[in-house]
């Protein structure tokens, strides 16, 4: 793995139209399951060295609705053939390999990090990115560009002259078109996480 390589992640998770689940609780990260478990290695220029879709089967609320199907593309037989979440973070580990030191991942937002973390916790998962450094593309874009407002990905994407690539809302191709995003960045506003760490001698 290169020493500029960072992971850019993008969860999809159960949903309904009216965001409430079929026990009548309002959905939160407490009870949406992740569905997918959408990856892409790229440097921070910008260059896509691969891009991987772990699929999830949600077993809480294994039914997915009609809203999520048509949100994410992801059909029912879909996550009805894919592992659960702990067996799909294996198979994601087994994807990255080795993570070398210096490894860090991202996503858009704190939401991903703060979901992968509660479900992880209450399916016995053990994702290794969730013990390395954790950067929010979007509150470092917003630095970049001095946005404030409030806007989704794919109103950064246009402010860059940018179309959106594949399906929203699936997380691969989130995750791969996020990338393209990386090359706008200010790295220098997150140097306490991209400094390597020392090594004894």
């Amino acid at each position: 793995m290169r020493d500029d390589t960072i992971l850019v992640v993008d969860l999809e998770a159960t949903c309904w139209e009216d965001q409430t689940t079929p026990a009548g609780d309002a959905q939160c990260v407490n009870n949406m399951e992740i569905i997918e478990v959408g990856c892409a290695l790229a440097t921070r220029k910008g260059s896509l060295l691969d891009a991987r879709s772990f699929l999830v089967r949600p077993t809480r609320n294994p039914v997915l609705s009609d809203f999520c199907m048509e949100l994410t593309g992801i059909t029912q037989s879909m996550v009805d053939a894919a592992p659960t979440l702990p067996e799909a973070i294996e198979a994601m580990h087994a994807w990255l390999g080795d993570l070398p030191d210096h490894f860090i991942w991202c996503s858009w937002g704190n939401y991903d990090r703060l979901h992968l973390e509660a479900q992880s916790l209450l399916d016995g998962a053990q994702p290794a990115i969730l013990a390395r450094p954790h950067l929010n593309l979007k509150r470092i874009w917003r630095r970049t560009t001095g946005q404030k407002r409030k806007n989704g990905f794919a109103n950064a994407l246009a402010f860059h002259g940018l179309e959106f690539e594949g399906h929203h809302h699936r997380g691969v191709d989130d995750a791969r078109n996020m990338a393209r995003v990386l090359p706008y960045m200010d790295w220098s506003l997150e140097p306490e996480l991209l400094t390597p760490p020392e090594v004894p001698v």
